[in-house]
């Protein structure tokens, strides 16, 4: 699958990064006649070939390197009786293999993060070859020094992407919001509800993905919507939102205060105003004929949270509200002319501009209460260097399925480093 390609890549490159920088420390000892010390080693290619990541039911995410190499070199300096002799050794440590299994959870302010890292390395040989004058003759010293640098490395290995894995993947993690704005009425929640689950074919994580007033951060929406249930398989990411992504959303706006407008005076297009007036021309007439140059007020304002639902065809919102014509005598409270009650339909068959359905809400006037938060969308944080390519929708009775591939333009190793020193990039539906 696409998911385990691009993903396993990241994380084998990742790898050899951090393979790439093991520390190993100076041996020094003595060998019959030989004295010998050797410095630094470095780590000059890995050639992890047979790598593979795989889902491991209940259990985490395996990366499995089996057969591979690793390439050093090392300098070396040897005293034997009177001679004394120093070079560069190169050595091959082949039958590598590494086996490592990530548990991943839900922390307490409901991140993805790392738990603990189950590593087992091993190489199953090495050798060595020297340089310089006396090189023949250290020959028969390979075997021995190979041992010792075969045991350090082994020793190196997991401690390596232990850290990596705990320390540096999970610091990326925690920079990664999870409750945020997403304009100065509302905010939205995407913390995780419980521990991912590890199936054979995927890493399902179950987010709140709700939205909230933020000045009534505590007010919740009940949850009545179905599960959507997840069966493709195609892409890298799918990402499900239920109706209760949407009436959240809607429930958020409506509790702020922002569905209701009164539009008057210099707010009040011509061609309405004329409207008004000549619709209410008569009923100002037996009021007070002295109103009929005051000037008119249309009060907007939704009376309860509008409701989504979701079918295969498409996603329809209804709203309903109260409409109020006022005339507004010089001095005097306002004179209500009539009130109406109103419900709007609006059905969708395209998720990317779902949303818009405020714009269109009683001729285009309430998109300037929610337009800009509609055109912008909502932004889903990840990690720099990461987007979403490749979109696709379905829909489905009461949830509609988001598929996307990720885009990789920085390795992970790139990515821990700049995140943390810049805030996470984040892409909008």
């Amino acid at each position: 699958m696409c998911f385990m390609f691009s993903v396993k890549f990241e994380t084998q490159k990742f790898v050899e990064e951090e393979l790439s920088n093991i520390n190993m420390p100076e041996m020094k000892g003595k060998e019959g006649r030989f004295q010998y010390t050797i410095t630094d080693v470095k780590i000059t290619e890995l050639n992890l070939t047979h790598a593979d990541l795989q889902f491991i039911p209940e259990v985490g995410l395996l990366f499995d390197v089996q057969n591979s190499s690793i390439t050093l070199s090392f300098h070396r300096r040897i005293l034997y009786w009177f001679f004394y002799d120093t070079g560069n050794i190169n050595a091959s440590a082949e039958g590598v293999n590494i086996n490592t299994i990530l548990n991943l959870i839900r922390d307490d302010d409901g991140r993805l993060k790392i738990n603990n890292i189950t590593c087992d390395a091993r190489i199953d040989k090495m050798k060595a070859q020297f340089s310089g004058t006396l090189g023949r003759v250290y020959d028969f010293l390979a075997s021995f020094l190979t041992s010792g640098m075969r045991f350090l490395l082994n020793q190196r290995i997991c401690p390596a992407l232990n850290h990596a894995a705990l320390v540096h993947v999970n610091s990326m993690l925690e920079t990664i919001p999870v409750r945020t704005e997403v304009d100065q009425y509302i905010g939205i929640d995407y913390s995780l509800i419980d521990d991912p689950v590890v199936t054979s074919r995927s890493l399902d994580m179950n987010f709140r993905g709700m939205f909230f007033d933020l000045s009534h951060q505590n007010d919740t929406l009940v949850n009545y919507a179905v599960d959507p249930v997840i069966r493709e398989y195609d892409r890298m990411v799918y990402l499900a939102l239920s109706e209760f992504f949407f009436d959240s959303g809607m429930f958020s706006y409506f509790t702020a205060g922002i569905f209701q407008m009164d539009i008057v005076n210099e707010k009040m297009p011509k061609d309405l105003e004329m409207l008004l007036r000549t619709t209410y021309f008569g009923a100002i007439m037996m009021l007070n004929p002295a109103l009929v140059e005051a000037p008119l007020s249309l009060q907007l304002a939704v009376n309860s949270p509008p409701k989504t639902s979701i079918k295969t065809s498409g996603a329809t919102v209804v709203m309903t509200a109260i409409v109020k014509v006022m005339v507004l005598p010089p001095g005097q409270p306002p004179v209500q002319l009539s009130s109406m009650t109103m419900v709007y339909t609006h059905i969708h068959t395209s998720f990317f501009y779902f949303f818009r359905i405020l714009l269109d809400f009683f001729d285009s006037n309430m998109c300037k209460v929610s337009g800009d938060w509609t055109k912008r969308g909502v932004q889903i944080p990840l990690a720099d260097g990461m987007d979403f390519i490749e979109e696709v929708v379905e829909y489905h009775n009461g949830f509609i399925v988001i598929g996307a591939n990720l885009h990789f333009s920085k390795g992970l190793r790139e990515m821990i480093a700049g995140n943390t020193e810049m805030e996470p990039e984040t892409n909008t539906v």
